[in-house]
């Protein structure tokens, strides 16, 4: 009887590690659940960056507006008859205006 006592107690040392400490424990799930989770986010964070890039692909093949905006954006696109304007910043200063001080 004292033996399998034994047994049974060892069993339930075992079976209560492997709840607490082993793997596929509490601390081992909530940790997994974590990872999930965060990745969960950095999922949404690229779908919505997709859709975004989609919507842009889409604009700049359905209609010369977006190819425009895009020109102006990026390359400063400037049509006959509009006048441009740059304003310049105090503090910088442009590379002629270095030179001219060192004169």
């Amino acid at each position: 009887m004292k033996w399998l006592l034994a047994i049974l107690t060892v069993m339930l040392l075992i079976t209560q590690y492997r709840l607490w400490v082993g793997e596929g424990s509490f601390a081992d799930v909530a940790r997994l659940e974590r990872q999930l989770d965060d990745q969960q986010r950095k999922n949404a964070a690229l779908e919505r960056e997709n859709r975004q890039l989609l919507r842009e692909v889409r604009s700049l093949k359905e209609s010369t507006d977006g190819v425009e905006a895009k020109a102006r954006y990026d390359l400063g696109l400037v049509k006959e008859g509009e006048t441009l304007f740059i304003f310049l910043d105090q503090d910088k200063k442009t590379p002629e205006q270095s030179q001219r001080e060192k004169k």
